[in-house]
């Protein structure tokens, strides 16, 4: 078996496009790479491997011809089972959903193949997507490919998994409560969760998203380094040509917009905020990354100031609110599906929820209002902010179905990936290595998150860059 699979996307594009190597090849490698390991960790619920090394052909053949190829041409690449591409399943996971064949690609989808990407396989996700861990009762259940006793992560956990084995160089994830961020955390990679309506977003194939999938779900990219992550960002973030007719205003996704990827630049100013309010205890491990990643910072002419930030809970506590509020419209899919893990998961967080004081969702999203300025202002005096991407190390795998206790202990535990997405945010997990289990010596991965001001990705890849320069990561 070839070793392409081992490099990264940008060196695979570079070597492609100048004709050292074929899309073909780079393309086999993955296939045959998914093919060998697949099996052990359950990454990819839906091999693309025929069309994949089909595309493949084709993109040598327009490369042999000198015609224009984009910047991941030949690029082994794989997308979530959550959104639409022709010909595939769009099952999020879910049994009532695996005759759901998409007609069209979704625009993220269409951006990776218009960059000249290969997709190679369709990614595991827990059943509706609303999980840090990933197990479903129609593709089975993705392991960790560094420690098989941790979690993955999730909803993106098949994406994660993919790209820490070497299942392609990049992989497309969504999050809306640290999807994107805790899997490449769990999994010692990069991922990036980028600001609302810099991605489009739109699966022809189902109906609307309500309101708070509409302002808090996004895609974004998963990868080894913080180069490919930005490579596979900016072509994500294209306009959705389909919908557009050559106008680079229009879009099939009501909230994308138009902001260029290049913007004047900030003052290099952090706040470190190691014990976020209404967190978690933040374990020791993760605050001596933090600091860590504040001295690197320091190092690179970064000011660095350790203060409070904007309440990450009270975010949190809307979220769960909404995501309720939500589930009433589909509560009858939860029942029909009767996913054991789906079931619990939802009865906890419908427990959660009526905790709560009452509120109507038009209260919800006027508190959403005051907390957003709140961070705009934040973030304008620090346009980086350094934080625990969660209160502890990635979890015991299934830890949230174990009981009530674990599944409120994993809650707590993750208020700075719930927070973030209530306010549009974009927010960087960044891996800075492992500290070793006692008992067997074995890898536990440790990361910091970003979060900067919407559309300012460029400063948190930037700053992301620093932070992983020495860092080994897998693969």
């Amino acid at each position: 078996m070839s070793e392409l699979w081992k490099m990264s996307a940008a060196k695979l594009a570079d070597n492609i496009s100048s004709r050292k190597i074929s899309a073909h090849e780079a393309t086999l490698a993955a296939v045959e790479r998914m093919q060998a390991i697949n099996a052990d960790y359950n990454a990819v619920a839906i091999d693309c491997s025929e069309t994949a090394l089909k595309s493949a052909i084709e993109t040598d053949k327009r490369i042999a011809k000198g015609e224009q190829t984009g910047s991941l041409a030949g690029v082994p690449v794989t997308v979530k089972v959550n959104i639409d591409q022709a010909g595939y399943a769009n099952t999020n996971g879910l049994r009532i959903q695996q005759g759901l064949i998409a007609e069209s690609d979704s625009p993220v989808v269409q951006n990776l193949k218009a960059a000249g990407a290969i997709v190679i396989g369709r990614t595991n996700t827990p059943a509706f997507s609303m999980r840090w861990f990933t197990r479903n009762s129609l593709h089975g259940h993705t392991l960790n490919p560094l420690n098989t006793l941790l979690t993955p992560g999730g909803s993106s956990g098949g994406a994660a998994s993919a790209v820490a084995s070497g299942i392609g160089a990049l992989a497309h994830g969504t999050d809306i409560a640290g999807s994107i961020r805790y899997p490449a955390f769990a999994c010692g990679i990069h991922g990036l969760r980028p600001s609302l309506g810099r991605i489009p977003a739109y699966n022809p194939s189902l109906p609307d998203r309500l309101i708070g999938g509409q302002l808090m779900a996004v895609s974004g990219p998963l990868a080894r380094s913080i180069k490919d992550l930005e490579l596979g960002f900016r072509a994500m973030a294209g306009v959705d040509a389909i919908a557009a007719g050559g106008d680079s205003t229009s879009n099939n996704d009501v909230w994308w917009t138009p902001v260029p990827l290049e913007l004047p630049a900030l003052e290099k100013r952090v706040a470190l905020c190691i014990q976020p309010e209404g967190h978690a205890p933040v374990q020791q491990a993760l605050v001596d990354a933090l600091q860590v990643a504040a001295g690197k910072l320091q190092e690179h002419g970064w000011l660095v100031e350790e203060v409070e930030c904007p309440s990450f809970s009270a975010a949190a506590d809307i979220n769960i609110r909404l995501w309720m509020e939500e589930m009433k419209a589909v509560r009858s899919a939860v029942h029909e599906e009767d996913d054991p893990d789906a079931n619990f998961v939802f009865a906890q967080l419908e427990s959660m929820a009526a905790a709560h004081e009452p509120a109507s969702v038009m209260q919800l999203f006027q508190s959403r209002a005051t907390l957003t300025r709140q961070w705009q202002t934040f973030l304008h005096k620090y346009p980086l902010l350094l934080c625990p991407p969660s209160a502890e190390l990635p979890f015991p795998d299934q830890l949230d179905v174990e009981s009530e206790a674990s599944f409120k202990r994993v809650y707590d535990a993750q208020m700075t990936q719930i927070g973030l997405p209530l306010m549009g945010l974009p927010g960087l997990c960044v891996t800075t290595g492992f500290v070793s289990q006692e008992e067997d010596g074995a890898k536990i991965p440790v990361g910091v998150q970003l979060v900067g001001q919407r559309f300012r990705e460029d400063i948190m890849l930037q700053a992301g860059g620093l932070l992983a320069a020495d860092i080994p990561v897998c693969g």
